[in-house]
């Protein structure tokens, strides 16, 4: 029997990259599965109904269960639709797998607002679309597991991506807060911040002869299924303790991410004025104060 036999899970962005891969192994794994995905380019422009029937397919021939959807997440009344698809064609939901989405990339002090609301519009908003339309689905029948997508860029960060980086860090935001306020009811949400060789990463620009050797020699590691495996297993009901996490995946490794919290307090007697933060409270905390570069890669627990 597999991880998800009997449940009915969503899969938005489904057609390519990581959102592909968490269809099929969701299929593999006993899931029917609902495959959306609107097929526009790695900028969201233009349509395309081939990638999601693609992906149909492949699942059907495996001998499993799976329906196309080819609207999009940035429209509340197309996801409530995805839902009642499910509702209609299976009988049900369990899980909403939501990787859907695009880049913008651009250097805040020449981004437009076009491509700031673009990229809030289809990671923040799409994010709240799949769970305003499913929420009250879940909560009735005190079972449902989002797996949201955040990103480093977003979690660390990275050059030229503040919208994109910006949306997701609120991804993280989003998916503790909807866990914490599912705990009692069965709801569980969880975040990935994943590392794969996809279309998107390939246009992120980077020049730098290292990097690009980099990438080149990890591609056989970095492949888009090990996020996505990531993703099964935080669907699975064999899961159920797990909730409020963000998760990290590359390659042959796994992280677990720390949320936000104080590192330090200090209290001084009548307040602080700007002098005297200047003075006292900075030299004090400038041990914990993260360098703008990115960090170097953790060494891996081998198991």
């Amino acid at each position: 029997m597999g991880l998800l036999e009997g449940k009915v899970v969503l899969i938005t962005g489904g057609g390519r990259g990581i959102g592909r891969e968490c269809a099929i192994l969701s299929a593999r794994e006993g899931a029917r599965v609902v495959v959306n995905d609107l097929g526009g380019g790695i900028h969201g422009d233009g349509a395309d109904a081939g990638p999601a029937q693609e992906v149909v397919d492949i699942i059907r021939t495996e001998g499993g269960e799976a329906v196309a959807n080819t609207e999009s997440v940035t429209d509340l009344a197309a996801v409530n639709r995805m839902v009642q698809q499910a509702m209609d064609t299976f009988g049900g939901l369990h899980a909403v797998n939501n990787p859907a989405g695009f880049l913008r990339d651009r250097m805040i002090h020449n981004m437009t607002e076009e491509e700031w609301d673009d990229i809030f519009n289809v990671h923040m908003r799409g994010h709240f679309n799949v769970v305003r339309a499913s929420i009250n689905h879940f909560r009735s029948q005190k079972e449902g597991s989002y797996v949201m997508w955040s990103s480093t860029s977003g979690l660390i960060g990275n050059v030229g991506q503040t919208n994109y980086g910006a949306a997701k860090m609120g991804v993280a935001g989003l998916a503790r807060i909807v866990a914490m306020e599912g705990e009692r009811v069965g709801v569980r949400a969880n975040t990935i911040a994943p590392g794969a060789a996809t279309r998107l990463t390939d246009s992120v620009p980077n020049r730098a002869p290292e990097v690009v050797a980099m990438r080149e020699a990890m591609r056989h590691i970095n492949t888009a299924e090990r996020p996505a495996q990531l993703a099964v297993a935080l669907c699975a009901p064999a899961s159920a303790h797990v909730s409020g996490q963000i998760f990290g995946s590359a390659g042959y490794n796994l992280s677990i991410y720390q949320h936000p919290r104080p590192i330090e307090t200090y209290a001084r007697d009548g307040g602080w004025t700007a002098q005297s933060i200047i003075q006292d409270f900075f030299p004090r905390v400038e041990k914990h104060m993260e360098p703008l570069e990115r960090p170097e890669p953790q060494t891996p627990i081998q198991v």
